[in-house]
């Protein structure tokens, strides 16, 4: 979505004013993207900043014994019995994998985060490629990989996918315009509005929208596995998979050990249920160091519940720093899924060479991540020794 080059003039009376003088060219695309005049208009409406509109309603405890359950040991019978379960799975052609892969790195010089290197000579899309390859040949089965890509990326991955990407589904992230404090449709330094992607909880609807999931379930299709494209940990695993089928969970959420500073997602109970609450809408007086695991943001969902979901998503308001001046925007994010679905989570390791937590956000990651990021690529690349 080429939104950069739209120049305007827009009046600075009111909203409506504004979105009624949009460039054509640029609603056109807005609106292939999902954006609508009256959604955007009710977000100008939430314009306090109070941080207590994103906090949950009702009771908020740390979840009980049994809530949070460990992944067998491989070499476990138990973990051999799980591992041959997802391996049939494969075989049968019942998983596909989403990537998403909207986001820019933003810490790494503004790049397309899908093309940075992971590994001198392998970025971060050849390493999703490259384990989707191996993962066939493994299994002998197709299996679907899907990128959700954004206004940003969607252009580059489509370039950089290149003979590849007839087999690679793309879909795109939808978009809106970010607001000022007072309502008004946030301009950049040559008058444009500021067009952003409205949070990776988007992924539902784009999906279906797209027609994947649904072809994907008319063939027999049964679990889709969702995670960030920076955490290479978080690859194709049978024993995970395995699990996840063996307690006919509509969704497993992966959790690590939870560390000091650690933001994000954590598993609780809401109102006796088994949720994801990202840090901000956990109202004050929760001691959420309690909680003592954290979120990975990586997913298996039965794929005919996603395709059938049918929920109402919350949008959050997010305050930005944009070009030195604050910026509002609305976001939604994928971890609500669990207040729908029903949810199991699945301690994984955060340490060692088992690690499936293994994010990259910025350059000094990579490096300190590197040794990591090799051995968990070795075998894909068929480069152990």
């Amino acid at each position: 979505m080429a939104c950069c080059a739209h120049r305007s003039t827009l009046p600075d009376s009111t909203l409506t004013d504004q979105l009624a003088a949009l460039d054509p060219a640029l609603r056109r695309e807005l609106e292939a993207h999902g954006f609508r005049d009256e959604q955007l208009l009710r977000w100008a409406g939430e314009r306090a900043g109070d941080p207590s509109r994103n906090w949950v309603k009702g009771r908020v405890e740390v979840p009980a014994p049994g809530d949070v359950q460990p992944l067998p040991a491989r070499d476990s019978a138990e973990g051999r019995e799980l591992a041959e379960r997802g391996m049939a799975a494969l075989a049968a052609g019942e998983l596909a994998v989403i990537v998403l892969a909207g986001g820019m790195a933003t810490r790494m010089g503004g790049v397309v985060k899908a093309l940075v290197e992971a590994l001198p000579g392998l970025t971060f899309l050849d390493a999703r490629l490259a384990e989707r390859a191996h993962w066939e040949r493994k299994a002998g089965a197709p299996l679907p990989l899907w990128l959700m890509s954004s206004t940003a990326t969607d252009e580059p991955l489509r370039v950089a996918l290149g003979a590849a990407g007839p087999a690679v589904g793309i879909f795109g992230q939808f978009a809106s315009l970010r607001l000022t404090p007072d309502g008004l449709l946030f301009l950049d330094a040559h008058g444009r509005p500021s067009v952003y992607a409205p949070g990776h909880g988007d992924l539902p609807d784009a999906l279906a929208q797209s027609g994947l999931l649904a072809g994907f379930v008319a063939r027999g299709g049964r679990t889709v596995w969702i995670a960030n494209l920076d955490n290479l940990g978080a690859s194709i695993d049978p024993l995970v998979l395995g699990w996840h089928l063996a307690r006919s969970a509509q969704l497993t959420v992966e959790v690590v050990e939870q560390y000091p500073g650690d933001k994000g997602g954590l598993p609780v109970r809401l109102d006796g249920r088994l949720e994801i609450l990202e840090n901000f809408r956990v109202p004050p007086g929760f001691d959420q160091d309690a909680v003592g695991v954290f979120n990975t943001n990586t997913f298996l969902v039965d794929a005919p519940s996603l395709a059938g979901l049918e929920m109402d998503w919350t949008y959050f308001r997010v305050e930005k720093t944009v070009e030195g001046r604050p910026a509002v925007q609305f976001e939604r994010l994928i971890g609500e899924l669990t207040s729908t679905l029903e949810t199991r989570f699945l301690l994984v390791p955060r340490e060692g060479d088992d690690s499936r937590f293994v994010p990259v956000k910025e350059p000094g990651d990579l490096a300190r991540n590197a040794p990591q990021i090799e051995r968990l690529m070795a075998p894909i690349l068929g480069t152990a020794s």
